[in-house]
């Protein structure tokens, strides 16, 4: 715990990109018209949850007028409101959605974290950002001693987990797709929760809740990832 809080005090001080701390601050000056009247957190994002999380939930980057506003993870926009009662469905979460940082939302056995700390423009961080970004992802999965499964959400997620476990030859990333670390978690890939992903019905309900009880299932047997699976796209 203490240093994942010890990281996360790190983390909210780094201005190693300038791009994306020009970008998360003007965004955070100039601000969405429907949030004028809020004041922006316009800084990195920490992770959050359950430090004691067997399920690490992880994400690309935070959204320029979600978490960037709010201060925490996939908070304030839609893609935060489908993962979070997806999370609630599966007992994860205590309430179903998560509109601010003080809302009362708690996580169990879940910890939720991106990729890159910082929003970037077009939601497409450079390869330098997000390698400057990794050192800080290396010792936050580390720091949760107890993780057996990570979701990785969309190609970048499941990009950054194959990258920092080693994963080689790399396998394809498609939903449900189910990668076992030798000697770390089960890799567990999901179509992003992304507004172009379920506007268009690529992600649905169903099958953001057939990941999550596959992860559930995953995090209580002993030896990760298994047989079976969810059956999925690989695309």
């Amino acid at each position: 715990m203490e240093a994942l809080v010890e990281l996360g005090a790190e983390i909210i001080q780094c201005r190693e990109c300038p791009r994306l701390v020009a970008w998360r601050e003007q965004v955070a000056t100039e601000k969405r018209a429907a949030f004028r009247d809020q004041e922006y957190w316009g800084r990195p994002i920490t992770g959050f949850g359950d430090p004691t999380a067997r399920i690490v939930v992880l994400g690309l980057a935070p959204a320029a007028h979600g978490a960037n506003r709010t201060g925490r993870m996939f908070t304030g926009d839609r893609s935060g409101d489908w993962l979070f009662r997806a999370m609630h469905r599966a007992g994860l979460a205590n309430q179903a959605e998560s509109v601010s940082a003080d809302d009362g939302l708690e996580l169990t056995d879940a910890w939720v974290t991106s990729a890159v700390k910082c929003a970037p423009p077009e939601n497409k961080p450079t390869p330098a950002e997000r390698d400057a970004c990794a050192g800080f992802l290396r010792r936050e999965l580390a720091a949760l001693s107890s993780m057996r499964v990570v979701i990785c959400l969309g190609t970048f997620g499941f990009d950054a987990a194959l990258r920092h476990f080693g994963v080689r030859p790399k396998p394809k990333f498609g939903h449900g797709v189910e990668v076992p670390v030798d000697g770390g978690p089960l890799l567990l890939g999901c179509y992003h929760v992304s507004q172009q992903n379920t506007f268009t019905g690529r992600l649905t309900e169903p099958m953001l809740d057939a990941v999550f009880t596959r992860a559930r299932a995953l995090a209580t047997t002993d030896g990760g990832g298994g047989h079976g699976g969810i059956e999925g796209s690989r695309q």
